[in-house]
This record gives C-alpha cells, sequence and structure tokens, in this order.
C-alpha cells in the first residue's frame, strides 16, 4: 500500500510539474511578432522553473555529444556544441535584460539564486574531459578539414575557449576553478546591485527656491516634477545622469555641488552595508587566482592575449602615447578654467564640484553656446527620426514601430527593422529614461542573437537602454548634445548586432574582441558635429525652425573644448583597470589609497575624501571590460581613423557604407579584427587622426 500512495504522489508531482511547465511562457513557443519575448505573460515565479528546465535540456545536449561513439568531427562535435543551449540562452536573454532594465527585490534575489547555478552548468561543459578529448581531436585536424574562414575561426574559439576555461587542469586544479569562477559570478552581481541601491536611496530636497539660482528652468521643472512623484514638495534632485549634471554645471550653491557630487562619488564607499571595498579586492584577487591557475602572471595577461592590443605592454603602450598627448593640454585647460574662476571673484582652490560649473561659463563665454540653447532642437522623437534617417541613408534600411510586440515597460518602444530590399532584419526595441529600476548609464544588449540554421537566418533582437532627460508637465523629451551623441554611440552598437550576417551565434553581432567593439558605436558619434546630418532632424520643437547655421558652427567650435581634460579622464579609468589587473599578489590595502597611485600620474585635481572609483567602476566589477577600459581609447584610434574615409568620400557616401557594413558590421567576430578592418580601409590604423580630430596634434 506504501509503495503504491509513493508511486501515486510521484505521478502527482510529476504531473504538477508538467502543468506548471505548460503554464510557463519562457518554456513554451513565443507566439509573438518574430517570436519575440512575451514580456505581458512573464512573472517573476516563471524564471527559476525556466533556468532548471533549460539547464536540463542543455545538459541533455551535451551527453548526446558526449556519449556519441562516432568520430568526432566538425559537425557533430563543434556545430553540434554551437547550437546547444538555446532554449536556456532565450531564457537567460529576456531575464539578464530586465536585470539591468526592469529590476526588483523579486529578480535580484533570482539572480543571486541562478548565478552558480549557470556558472556550475558552463563549467560542467568546459571542463567535461571527455568533450574536450573530442574538441581536440577535431582542432587537431583542421588544416586537413577544409573548412571556410568562419568555421575555421569558431573551431579556434570553441577549442582556445576550453583551454582558458580550465580544460587541460587537473581535477585538483579544475574542482578550484569551479569554486573562483562561481564566487566571482555572486560577487560580480552583489557589486551591481549594491551601486543600483546607492543610486536610488539618495535624494536632495530643496524646498528654498533661493538655494537654487543659476539653475535653467528645464532642470527647475524636471526637479519639481520629481518631487511630486515622490509626493514631496519643493524640488528633488537625485544622482542619476539627468538631475546630476544641469545641478553640477548650473547651480550656483557651491555647497549644494559639494553634496551632490559626494554623494554620486561615494558610491558603495560608506563602510555600511552596501560597500564594496570588499567586494573590489576578492574579486580582484581570484581574478589574479584563476590567471595563474590557468599558467598567467596576472590577470591582465590572461584578458590581454585574446584582445586587439595582446599584453599589457601594448595597452601602456596606447596609454602612454595618448598621455604624453595630452597631459600638457589638460594642464592648460584647467589653468584657463582657474583663472576665469578668479575672475569671477572665487577664491581658494578649484575643486573637483567647481569644475563643470565654470567650465560651462568658459564654454559659453569662448563659444556662446551651452546645452540650454541646443535642447529645444533635440526633442526625442525628431533625434529618433533623425538617427534612424542617418541609418537609412548610410545603409539603406528602414524602421517601423511595431506596438504588437510586447515591451517590459510602457516606455519602451519596438520597431521592426527591414533592409532596403524589404527583408526583415532585426527588432529593436529603444529604452530612454531613467527609472527606479534601471541601472545608470547606456548600453545596448540582445534579447535574442542572429544564427543561420538549416536554412533559415535567426534574426536578432536588439536594445538598446538609455537614462535621458525625461519630458516634464510642459515640455517634451528635450535632449543635451551629450545625450544625441550617447544616442549615437549605443545606435552604433545596435546596428553592429541588427546587420548581423554570421552562421554561428557566438561568432555574430558584437561578439567580437573587447577593443574591438567600441568601432561602430563611436563612429556613430562623428556626425553629431556635421552639419549635413543635424539639418536634416533638428528643429525646434515650438517652432518648426531648422538648427539656426550659426548655431551648428559653435556646436562644431567647441568640438575639442578641453579635449586634454576628457582624454586624460579616460586614460585615468584606463590605467585605474590596468593597475589592478597587472597586480601579480593579492592586494589587501586601502582601496582608495591603491586608486590614488594607480591614476597619479593623470591626477589634476586634489584628492578627494570620502570618493572612490573602484567602488562603483562597474564596467570593471560588474561588466566585461576588466583589464579591457582602454578599448574606449583604442576604439577612438580605430573611428577616428575610420570616419577620416568618410570626410574624404562624402559623409553619406554609399559605397564607403557599404563597406563598412560589408567589412565590419556584418561580419562580427568572423575573423580577426584587424584583418577586417584592413579590408575596409586598406591600413593599420595610427594615432594621428585621433590626435588631429581632438585638436591634440
Amino acid at each position: 500500500m506504501k509503495n503504491q500512495i509513493l508511486v501515486l504522489l510521484i505521478f502527482t508531482m510529476s504531473m504538477a510539474m508538467a502543468k506548471a511547465q505548460d503554464n510557463n511562457p519562457l518554456l513554451q513557443e513565443f507566439k509573438t511578432p518574430h517570436k519575440t519575448a512575451p514580456f505581458q505573460l512573464i512573472e517573476e515565479e516563471h524564471f527559476l522553473p525556466a533556468f532548471k528546465e533549460g539547464i536540463k535540456v542543455g545538459e541533455k545536449e551535451i551527453e548526446k555529444i558526449v556519449s556519441n561513439n562516432e568520430q568526432a568531427t566538425f559537425e557533430n562535435t563543434v556545430i553540434a556544441l554551437e547550437n546547444a543551449g538555446r532554449l536556456l540562452s532565450r531564457t537567460a536573454g529576456v531575464f539578464f535584460n530586465l536585470l539591468s532594465s526592469e529590476t526588483n527585490d523579486e529578480i535580484q534575489a533570482i539572480a543571486q539564486e541562478v548565478s552558480p547555478m549557470l556558472t556550475k552548468f558552463q563549467n560542467d561543459v568546459n571542463l567535461n574531459p571527455v568533450l574536450f578529448e573530442k574538441v581536440k581531436a577535431v582542432y587537431s585536424k583542421k588544416d586537413k578539414l577544409d573548412l571556410t574562414v568562419e568555421q575555421e575561426t569558431l573551431l579556434e574559439n570553441t577549442y582556445i575557449g576550453f583551454v582558458r576555461r580550465g580544460a587541460n587542469l587537473s581535477e585538483e586544479q579544475k574542482e578550484k576553478f569551479r569554486k573562483i569562477s562561481t564566487e566571482l559570478s555572486m560577487l560580480s552581481l552583489t557589486f551591481g546591485e549594491n551601486v543600483l541601491k546607492e543610486t536610488n536611496k539618495y535624494e536632495l530636497h530643496i524646498a528654498d527656491k533661493s538655494k537654487l539660482s543659476g539653475l535653467p528652468e528645464s532642470a527647475l521643472e524636471a526637479a519639481a516634477g520629481l518631487a511630486k512623484s515622490k509626493e514631496k514638495d519643493g524640488w528633488v534632485f537625485d544622482i542619476s545622469m539627468p538631475s546630476y549634471s544641469p545641478f553640477m554645471k548650473y547651480a550656483d550653491n557651491r555647497d549644494l555641488r559639494k553634496e551632490l557630487y559626494m554623494a554620486y562619488g561615494s558610491k558603495s564607499f560608506k563602510g555600511d552595508d552596501l560597500d564594496n571595498q570588499k567586494t573590489v579586492k576578492r574579486i580582484i584577487e581570484l581574478r589574479l587566482e584563476m590567471a595563474k591557475l590557468l599558467g598567467y602572471k596576472n590577470y591582465g595577461d590572461y584578458v590581454l592575449e585574446r584582445q586587439m592590443a595582446m599584453n599589457p605592454d601594448g595597452v601602456y603602450k596606447l596609454l602612454n602615447d595618448l598621455y604624453e598627448a595630452s597631459y600638457n593640454v589638460a594642464v592648460k585647460e584647467k589653468n584657463e578654467v582657474v583663472k576665469y574662476a578668479k575672475s569671477l571673484g572665487f577664491e581658494g582652490e578649484l575643486m573637483p564640484w567647481d569644475w563643470s560649473y565654470y567650465s560651462e561659463k568658459v564654454k559659453v563665454e569662448k563659444y556662446n553656446v551651452d546645452d540650454e540653447m541646443l535642447k529645444p532642437y533635440f526633442e526625442l522623437s525628431n533625434v529618433i527620426d533623425g538617427v534612424f534617417g542617418l541609418a537609412t541613408e548610410l545603409y539603406g534600411i528602414t524602421f517601423k514601430e511595431n506596438k504588437d510586440i510586447p515591451v517590459y515597460n510602457e516606455e519602451v518602444l519596438p520597431y521592426e527593422v527591414y533592409d532596403a530590399d524589404g527583408k526583415f532584419l532585426s527588432v529593436f526595441y529603444a529604452d530612454f529614461h531613467p527609472r527606479p529600476g534601471k541601472r545608470g548609464g547606456a548600453w545596448m544588449n540582445e534579447f535574442k542573437g542572429q544564427w543561420k540554421d538549416n536554412g533559415m537566418d535567426s534574426r536578432p533582437h536588439i536594445t538598446i537602454v538609455m537614462n535621458f532627460t525625461k519630458p516634464t508637465e510642459t515640455k517634451p523629451a528635450l535632449l543635451t548634445f551629450y545625450e544625441v551623441t550617447t544616442f549615437l554611440h549605443e545606435f552604433g552598437h545596435a546596428l553592429h548586432g541588427m546587420l548581423a550576417n554570421s552562421t554561428y551565434s557566438s561568432l555574430s553581432g558584437t561578439n567580437v574582441y573587447r577593443d574591438f567593439v567600441e568601432l561602430p558605436s563611436q563612429i556613430m558619434e562623428n556626425w553629431a558635429v556635421e552639419k549635413e546630418f543635424l539639418d536634416r532632424f533638428a528643429v525646434h520643437y515650438k517652432t518648426g525652425e531648422a538648427i539656426p547655421e550659426e548655431l551648428v558652427k559653435k556646436i562644431k567650435a567647441s568640438e575639442n573644448f578641453q579635449a586634454g581634460y576628457l582624454s586624460i579622464r579616460q586614460l585615468s579609468f584606463g590605467m585605474l583597470d590596468m593597475a589592478w589587473h597587472t597586480l601579480e599578489e593579492p592586494y589587501a590595502g586601502d582601496v582608495k589609497e591603491f586608486e590614488v597611485e594607480a591614476q597619479k600620474k593623470t591626477q589634476i585635481f586634489p584628492v578627494i575624501d570620502g570618493s572612490c572609483m573602484s567602488t562603483q567602476f562597474g564596467h570593471l566589477f560588474a561588466g566585461g571590460y576588466a583589464a579591457g577600459y582602454y578599448g574606449y581609447k583604442w576604439a577612438e584610434v580605430l573611428d577616428a581613423d575610420a570616419f577620416s574615409v568618410f570626410k574624404e568620400k562624402g559623409l553619406f557616401n554609399k559605397e564607403v557604407a557599404a563597406s563598412f557594413r560589408k567589412n565590419v558590421l556584418e561580419k562580427g567576430g568572423t575573423e580577426h579584427p584587424m584583418v577586417l578592418y584592413k579590408r575596409f580601409r586598406g591600413q593599420e590604423p595610427t594615432v594621428d587622426a585621433l590626435l588631429k580630430r581632438s585638436g591634440l596634434k
């Protein structure tokens, strides 16, 4: 009788689990336009079962490869491995985008539970000795397989990927690798969550308007709207960029500027439960331990082996070359601001919370242009038309809003993207404004990548996420010029994803070397200062008047304003990154002291106690730019050199655009990036174009 009850219980439980899966939209076919994620059906409770089922299915797919008794071939091993785990990837694509764009306590708790599960699954694949032997067997005869260039790259990446993830380690070392990678994945999540919570919890509430002198009406109206949303009187400012940036530029009250600066600069550096100092040191320690386990002397050597820079020496050469060209210019620019501030009666030493305020005044004095003059010409819907129009002009692609495509927040705009011949290319989501559930900054990502299989080209679902100025009760969303260039930047990443034309998903779109991935984004920023581009969309949101030619000239003239300072600022971040990741012994000292020493040669302001970059540097500790932040400067070299071709042949030259699309945007990581770049450009890049463009040469 007991056995009968047990059988009945097991049957009932299995039926309940099957029913739960049947009701889980993440485990069903997406019956939506282009099989996009059905956000309207997805609840937090669906994610954990979907992850578990995805892992289960993925394990079966891997086991099928491992247990295959036939001789290992490119098809039954490498391609089979490439195609494994798609159900899991689909769930992860939805979940981790929401973790960044629309998070909450439940999603963050799921992330903490799921992260070690995913790390274990990945380690089970990479550390499987039988699977690695099959991959190695195929790799050993690569010269006899008559593979295409893309297939050769996939085989190379697959084999090297196993080696770099511990496949050649002893069993004891593999167990150590598992522990390191699991802890790193958890620490990365904790780091990002702490920074988001710090950002969300701070607000500056002002009831006395006299304290807000200098702030333009647009900033005051936005702050009043934020106060109203929090059911408060007066004005509320926070440390999201649309609120923080104008306050630091325009607020006359120096004490309040300092307060806001310190709130921004001290994120996760207060010694409380959101402090990231121990997390930073532990992440660095574990990365070093992993690198040494794999036979490298530091983490930088490990990462850079598979980048265009190749090693830390290559990175430092780039950083130091640019430093030599930038530092004296930056000091000169600082002195100019100090002199101007003193002419206005400023006394004492210029501090970081004074920089934006007085720099803006110098800029207005020199060029008679500022954000408030420009914002009326950059109404968001017009900017969207301009950016989309640029893509149409260059690449022939068009965008059609489709409100039948589900979105995860009502603010998100969903589009279908079509090629010049009417062929469907991509789904594109645009998410523009800050929310409490969205981390700061701006980024591009994919809900689904592109690949080809059985004669079908499975097209990508791409998203760009920003934190731009919101509309107010009396005005639409009017962007700053910086926000316009940020839009162009992220849209360049999106083009890289949307125009992808690879066979294999791991080589598609933005799956390229980290120091190459910023080329498609940064080249797009160049059009922002070009009159021919601005004339196409920049009209006054009230009058419809085109942006005056004189104003465009001022934008162009001010293009290199404080180029030296901005270069030194970026170099300081790159040097901090490299300092952390070229350590050859664990660091047990003070995080702030380490940071000060790493950035010493780029320091042109006094060091501020209570502020710290490392504890909020998400690119390094919660993103994928560890030992790779220099890539932004390297990509500037590439984009300045590449854009010079457009400048020479025409801003909208279709032949140049077609070549850039064919040789860079469509190719993804199917070949070495320098091969792709030279195929477009005809030669390797030099820093000359960047120095010339920046006015540093």
